[in-house]
Parts: structure tokens; C-alpha cells; sequence
């Protein structure tokens, strides 16, 4: 069956076969175009698709078409059309051979083109290996045209990794058969790689011999990538809990050691009072202030409070507030957001959502700055927060424990301290009475500490003497029960063969010094015969031991450059606090002279 068609595309001749075919006399389709014997769908291609590609190429090869015959009967033909030109390169005619197409024929051409325009990734490789047919999906997924596959091994395809293992063997993975969700990596024309699940079907003939094999993939590099972002998330979270559980644990040993594992010692009416108000607060919500003089055991007071509340199985977290930097305060109490200010590296804990469900200390609550105590008022009262750097509001359920050594109500008048916050920190106020207003205790507190610390220095523990008692109590103790702790600690570390050197570490105790043994020199012009002089006193009076007391923390003070607190500092140099030194600077009357200013 065949016709030929003029430059315009109309019939100039038509076998007596295809004429018939169409039920039509010859004469009938002369002049015709074929596109008016095609049905609209044909026709419609015909224009936008074929003619132009024929313009451009002078040749269309077995396309597709549906004829509609005169009786409204249609059929399907592959239609093949060539340009022919003459010798000086002028067009002649064009040639169009018409292939009815056959029952099997058009079953598999339609089944091909479901194949090519379903929306998955299918290809077909041969025994092989070789890619026979493609859908468009995966020419689309894979960014190639099909003319730059077929006919290639399905292995170019593939990245380096999951190409290795087939390499020399696709034909025994082939007939192997049936597999499904094979995981594969698949690299696109621009180098992408995709991750994908392969599942295939191998198709045999009447002897088993493979005939093709046809493979469905499904694209799942988004969901692995998630999957992927949800175990590092995951494991940052486990991370981060991890960290969260190991510095709660540091908190709670940090407070437990700060409080010397202690308890309260002692049994003078003043102490017995502040017990009394301790037991009826503990085990209530509210929250408490602890007033007291520095170095009276507020923070003790805080511990045995926490200890005998419903919180008492949660942590314990204590925050320092005279040693934050004013800029680190927001960071410390509700914590950050890596990259929330400079130096933030990583998100960082707070120290209110590390005491959630149990209890936060407040130490020198006084010292937080007034522009910032609006935020502890918001916790407080909401116990709601963000983090520095955070947009995200938290909720917290802590109990707030406040210690100071200043007087709130002054410095609310002051305008110092917000009054609000005052208000709600001092719902129940426990005053620390000063080692001074608890003469009874101080011979049993130094019984405790002078056991604890030879318990730590593996060292027996010595008997006070009666003269060391009278001293114990005679002195007026500025630095209340810490003072008391490290003049203890001293006359045990200064101790020589059993006797304690309390005279040494304590100006009151020198009246009952121990005789130490001294030796004088030979006399001059003894000779062969030395002589020795008697046993003489070693000892200091209270005004040179608070001299050279005096003479030491200046000394410590001048190598610190007059820097009290923090790393260097004339504390730390010393071994003992920074409130502690300041107690003994303004005992001693030590100021920075102006020229050290």
C-alpha cells in the first residue's frame, strides 16, 4: 500500500490496495491530503508533530496513524514517508508506504507506549544486561534522551559502588529471577546520584532460556536523606541527653561536695529556731529566702531544705550569681542556641531547665543585675522561658531557693532590687543566725570539722585542750562557721607529732600555744664542752599574728594585681573564697592603696 503526495502533501497517485483499503475509488483520493482520511487524535499529531519533523528531516519512519474509511471504520497503519529530489536538488514527490497494523502488532505497539509514558522508573535489559526499552519517567529521573540508552549496559548507569558487585556477573544475577527492593545507587547525566529500590521479573521462553527481564525502580533518595537527618537528629539528641545527665550529675556531686556531705551540727536555741522554720517549709512549694551572713552555711540550709521537700530524688542545681558576667547571665540560667552570640558553639543547657522538677539555688541573689531580674521574675511567676538565640518557649517546674548576705529591703529602696522580685522570692524567709549567736556550737562545729578534715588527711585526731576550747569561744568569729571550717583546716595541716596548732592558725589561741622545743648555739669559747641553752617559749603575740596575716593577704593581693575573685585571683592564690577574703580585708582594715588603684 502506498501513495505519492505532491509538495503540498495531496495525493498524486495511490495503489489500487490502499484505494480499496479505505473503501475509496482512485479517483476519489486524488488530490486528498491523507491527514483528512486520518482520525481527529491522528490528524492532530500529524500537524503538530509529524509534518514539522518531516520539514526538518525529509523523512518520517513507521509513525503511527489511525485511518477512518468511508464506511466510519477505522484501522491502524505505520506510515513511512520519504522525500525524493531531483539530480539539481529540487523536490520531486514525497513516497508513503502504508503498514496495516496487525492485531499483535498493535497490541504490542500500545503496550509500548503505556510502557514509555507510565509514571515510573521501568527499563527491560536483555540476558545481557543491555537496556532494550525505557520508560520516559526514567529518562526524566535520569536526565537522558532515549536514543543516549538503549542498546548500553544497564551497569553505565550505576554509581562505582553498587556497579562493582554485578561486574562479570549479569547474567547469573539475571537468571537468579525474581528480586525486589534491591537497594541501588544510580548517577544522573549531571552526576547526581539518586538512591533507588530495584525490583525485576525475568521473562523466559518455552526452554527457560531468558528472553528479558524487566526492572522497576523506585527513586527514594529523599526518604533516605530524611532518614538519614532523622538519625543524626536523633543521635543529637541522645548526645545531648547523654551531656544533660552527666552535668546534672556533676551539679548534684558539685552541690553535695560544696554542702561537705554534711549536715547541720549543732544545738543552741538560735539554731534550734532556724531548724524549726526549715522543717516547716521544706515539704511545701514555696519558695524560700535564706538570709544570713557569709560563711554561716546558707548553702546547707538550702541542701537540708531540698532534702526534706517532694523534690528531694531530683537534682539540686546551684547558681552563683556573684560569678557570672552580666552578659553571660541570660546564657547561664535559661542557656543558648549555638551561634546565638559570639563563642556560642554549640547549644548549651540552662541551668533552670537543668533543675526541672527538682529545685534551683540562687547563691547571692542580690548580685544579679537589676535590667535582668525581670526575666527570673517571668520564670518565676510563668515558668516559661526561651533560650538566648531561641524562639521556642520552654516550661520548667523548679522550686527557688534565694541566698543572700545583703539586706533586699534596702536595696529595693535603693532601687537596686526589683521589688516584685522580692516579693516573690521571700515568701518564706529563713534567717542563718551568725557563729557569734551560737556559742554552744562552736566547740561541737570544731569537734566535726577537726574529724572530717584528719578523716581526709589520713592524720589522728587530736584532743582540743581546754585552753584551746576557752579560745574557740572567746573569739568573735566575722567569717561565722567557714572561718571557723578553715582555721581548723590550718591548725591541722600546721600540726607536728600530735598536737594540734591552733595557736598558729588562730590569733585568739596563742596564749595557749604548745612549748616547742628550741636550741640555742654553743656558747662562745666553750671548747670541747658545748653548752646548751634551757628550753625557750616559740610564740606570737595577737597583734603580730594579725600582722603578719595582714602582711600575707597584702602580699597575695599585690601578686594578684588587687584582683579579688576568679581565676588568679588573690582567692584563688590563697585556697579559700572570695567572700571569705573580703571578710578578712575589712577585719584587717585592708583597702587598695590609691596608688594601686
Amino acid at each position: 500500500m502506498a501513495a505519492i503526495l505532491d509538495v503540498e502533501g495531496r495525493i498524486l497517485d495511490v495503489s489500487d490496495v490502499w484505494a480499496a483499503r479505505m473503501g475509496y475509488s482512485r479517483d476519489e483520493l486524488l488530490r486528498r491530503r491523507p491527514i483528512e482520511l486520518a482520525s481527529a487524535l491522528s490528524a492532530r499529531r500529524i500537524r503538530e508533530q509529524y509534518i514539522p519533523r518531516y520539514r526538518e528531516t525529509g523523512r518520517l519512519d513507521r509513525l503511527a496513524i489511525e485511518f477512518v474509511t468511508r464506511e466510519g471504520t477505522s484501522f491502524e497503519a505505520f506510515v513511512t514517508t520519504t522525500a525524493e529530489y531531483g539530480t539539481d536538488g529540487e523536490f520531486l514527490y514525497s513516497l508513503c508506504v502504508f503498514a496495516e497494523v496487525s492485531d499483535q502488532a498493535l497490541l504490542e505497539r500500545r503496550y509500548q507506549d503505556h510502557y514509555q509514558s507510565t509514571p515510573a522508573m521501568l527499563h527491560t535489559i536483555d540476558p545481557d544486561g543491555h537496556i532494550t526499552e525505557v520508560s520516559n519517567h526514567w529518562l526524566r529521573k535520569l536526565g537522558y534522551d532515549r536514543d543516549e540508552v538503549l542498546g548500553r549496559s544497564i551497569l553505565d548507569f550505576m554509581t562505582d559502588e553498587s556497579r562493582r558487585p554485578l561486574e562479570g556477573r549479569m547474567r547469573e544475577v539475571i537468571s537468579e529471577g525474581e528480586r525486589e527492593n534491591v537497594p541501588r545507587q544510580m548517577r544522573t547525566k549531571s552526576g547526581e546520584v539518586i538512591d533507588v529500590l530495584m525490583s525485576s521479573k525475568t521473562e523466559r521462553d518455552a526452554h527457560q532460556a531468558i528472553i528479558r527481564t524487566f526492572v522497576a525502580s523506585k527513586d527514594v533518595t529523599d526518604r533516605n536523606r530524611a532518614e538519614a537527618s532523622l538519625k543524626l537528629a536523633y543521635a543529637e539528641i541522645a548526645r545531648l541527653k547523654e551531656e544533660l545527665e552527666r552535668e546534672r550529675d556533676y551539679l548534684r556531686e558539685e552541690v553535695r561536695v560544696s554542702m561537705n556531705f554534711g549536715r547541720i551540727v549543732g544545738g543552741s536555741p538560735a539554731l534550734g529556731a532556724m531548724l524549726a522554720r526549715i522543717e516547716a517549709v521544706a515539704d511545701t512549694p514555696a519558695n524560700v529566702l535564706i538570709i544570713g551572713e557569709t560563711g554561716t552555711g546558707k548553702e546547707l540550709v538550702a541542701h537540708a531544705i531540698h532534702a526534706r521537700s517532694g523534690r528531694a530524688d531530683a537534682p539540686l542545681v546551684k547558681v552563683n550569681c556573684a560569678s557570672i558576667p552580666d552578659e553571660l547571665f541570660e546564657s547561664e540560667f535559661f542557656g543558648h542556641v549555638r551561634g546565638a552570640f559570639t563563642g556560642a558553639h554549640r547549644d548549651r543547657v540552662g541551668r533552670f531547665q537543668l533543675a526541672d522538677g527538682g529545685t534551683i539555688f540562687l547563691d547571692e541573689v542580690g548580685e544579679i543585675p537589676i535590667e535582668l531580674q525581670g526575666k527570673l521574675l517571668r520564670v518565676i511567676q510563668e515558668r516559661q522561658f526561651e533560650r538566648v538565640g531561641d524562639d521556642t518557649t520552654r516550661s520548667v517546674d523548679v522550686r527557688v531557693i534565694a541566698a543572700t548576705n545583703k539586706d533586699l529591703e534596702k536595696a529595693v529602696e535603693a532601687g537596686e532590687f526589683r521589688e516584685d522580685l522580692y516579693y516573690r522570692l521571700s515568701v518564706f524567709p529563713v534567717q542563718v543566725p551568725p557563729l557569734r549567736r551560737r556559742a554552744d556550737d562552736v566547740i561541737q562545729l570544731a569537734v566535726h570539722f577537726l574529724e572530717q578534715v584528719c578523716r581526709e588527711f589520713g592524720r589522728p585526731v587530736p584532743v582540743l585542750t581546754q585552753g584551746q576550747v576557752e579560745a574557740l569561744r572567746r573569739y568573735d568569729w566575722p567569717g561565722n562557721v567557714r572561718e571557723l571550717k578553715n582555721v581548723i583546716e590550718r591548725a591541722v595541716i600546721l600540726s607536728r607529732g600530735g598536737a594540734l596548732r591552733l595557736d598558729l592558725s588562730l590569733p585568739e589561741a596563742s596564749a595557749v600555744a604548745p612549748v616547742a622545743a628550741a636550741v640555742s648555739p654553743p656558747a662562745v669559747g666553750g671548747g670541747d664542752a658545748a653548752v646548751n641553752a634551757q628550753p625557750a617559749e616559740a610564740f606570737l603575740t595577737e597583734a603580730q599574728m594579725r600582722e603578719q596575716q595582714r602582711a600575707n593577704l597584702i602580699a597575695a593581693l599585690r601578686a594578684a594585681n588587687w584582683k579579688i575573685s576568679g581565676k588568679g585571683g588573690a582567692a584563688d592564690r590563697l585556697g579559700i573564697r572570695p567572700t571569705t577574703l573580703t571578710d578578712r580585708m575589712r577585719a584587717l582594715q585592708i583597702k587598695r592603696p590609691a596608688r594601686d588603684s
